[in-house]
């Protein structure tokens, strides 16, 4: 398999140099020359698959010519210790007989939730961070030279990164994220690990230190100095592992399962949950999106042949890609803060890839967009913990809120998957005043007794090369 630039199809790269360079020499993404189709055996199959199998397959096409497959499964096996439930609900913690975009009580929908927070880190980011940690000390063996990894945060992507790469030798890592913008939680998971992390608290938006981090890749004397690499969704090889989540999803869904079979047990409160799926009813995947790298990882999977229909792109009020996907025409504008912060992106990086893969038309067909307040963030996480007994995090209830407005505009007609990102005790004090307090995973408890240290630069890229040149 050969990648591309998306500005520059002419100068063609293997998987380990789209991988360990990060971004393109142009200053465009990383894309594959096509995008691989699941064997028919697996396609037909991925309703009874066990979730590593699902993981070796979707990664495989990717990197065969470069990862021999006992590597690779010993990778996956190594990433992915934990897993992703399917999660039913009833009403008033009554069972569901089935769970599909026509099954609602009170004017709310309720959706399957696909949790993807049963990682180290509590977040969906840990599935794409680990295994590219694994990946890159494998494609790095017999190297001297450090690694030195950049990766701009919103929140969620840091922490992940920062324990994905916790002691890897020979690759240094430097968080950016905007200071005053994350939570404490998120904070003490990018700035406490220390040892081979760093952490640089940036006096602007989540748009700055993109932007910084996009501006050193191209900068002649850092790149002359240091062996640079990203490790946010701008990454190939981070956002490939997270296609398998959506084909093991949508591969139960179609089957009409919604047993703990992708890995984990589903964690939910007081209230039940229960009956199946509708098989073979369309499948509608709900994302909430920021940086847009997420939802290209469910089109990547959709183009695979995983049984998908459609996506929801969930934004909160930072809505450029919705605004696109309504009037055809593109326009940046500066993030803006809100609860959801690990979405405040208001030019998402991976806009770019989605756009060299599909036209407008194209992606017109496919998702559909809708932005939600702060205020109806709220409204959901109380309505769905009153009638349903369960926790949603903020980006998960901006996830929520879309499938209803969807459901309302007469959208969605089958099954509908909502993806939960990040566990709701990382954001307690959004969380808590609406519901009580919100049971806390051990993994969360142990981030908390760190203690956060992070240098505060200007948004400016004198200073990240001070930093990264003489710190």
């Amino acid at each position: 398999m050969r990648y591309y630039s998306t500005r520059n199809n002419s100068d063609p790269v293997t998987f380990a140099a789209a991988a360990l360079t990060g971004l393109a020499p142009d200053g465009g993404l990383y894309i594959p020359e096509e995008i691989p189709r699941y064997r028919d055996s697996v396609r037909k199959n991925l309703g009874a698959m066990d979730f590593l199998e699902i993981a070796f397959e979707t990664i495989l096409p990717y990197v065969k010519d470069e990862i021999p497959p006992q590597v690779l499964e010993d990778l996956v096996t190594g990433a992915f210790p934990f897993g992703c439930p399917l999660v039913p609900f009833g009403f008033n913690g009554k069972p569901a007989d089935s769970v599909t975009s026509g099954n609602r009580a009170s004017g709310r929908s309720f959706p399957l939730v696909l949790e993807l927070f049963h990682g180290p880190t509590a977040a969906f980011k840990d599935f794409g961070a680990r295994f590219m940690a694994r990946c890159f000390s494998w494609l790095r063996r017999g190297e001297s030279r450090p690694l030195c990894i950049l990766v701009a945060t919103s929140g969620d992507t840091g922490g992940a990164v920062a324990d994905g790469f916790f002691g890897v030798e020979g690759i240094d890592v430097t968080v950016l994220y905007p200071k005053g913008r994350v939570s404490e939680l998120q904070e003490k998971q990018i700035a406490g690990l220390g040892d081979n992390i760093s952490a640089l608290a940036v006096e602007g938006s989540f748009d700055d230190c993109q932007r910084l981090v996009k501006s050193a890749f191209a900068d002649k004397e850092l790149k002359e100095s240091r062996s640079l690499s990203s490790a946010n969704s701008i990454n190939i090889s981070r956002l490939i592992p997270q296609a398998l989540y959506y084909a093991a999803a949508a591969g139960r869904a179609g089957a009409g399962k919604t047993d703990p079979g992708l890995g984990a047990t589903p964690w939910r409160s007081g209230g039940r949950n229960g009956g199946n799926v509708v098989p073979g009813l369309p499948l509608t995947m709900t994302v909430p999106s920021g940086n847009f790298g997420n939802l290209t990882a469910g089109l990547y999977a959709m183009a695979m042949g995983a049984p998908i229909a459609g996506f929801i792109a969930a934004t909160n009020i930072n809505k450029t890609v919705p605004d696109y996907l309504e009037s055809g025409e593109y326009k940046t504008r500066p993030s803006r803060a809100t609860i959801s912060n690990a979405m405040d992106v208001g030019a998402p990086s991976n806009f770019e890839r989605m756009a060299a893969h599909w036209s407008y038309t194209e992606m017109k067909k496919t998702i559909r967009g809708f932005s939600v307040t702060d205020d109806e963030t709220r409204t959901t996480i109380g309505d769905v913990f009153n009638n349903c007994g369960y926790y949603l995090d903020p980006h998960g209830a901006v996830g929520w809120t879309a499938a209803d407005k969807a459901t309302a505009a007469g959208i969605l007609t089958g099954t509908t998957v909502v993806l939960a990102t990040a566990h709701p005790a990382k954001f307690s004090e959004t969380v808590e005043p609406i519901t009580g307090p919100v049971p806390v995973p051990e993994s969360i408890q142990k981030a908390m007794a760190r203690t956060a240290w992070a240098k505060t630069i200007p948004a400016e890229l004198s200073a990240l090369k001070e930093f990264l040149l003489h710190d």
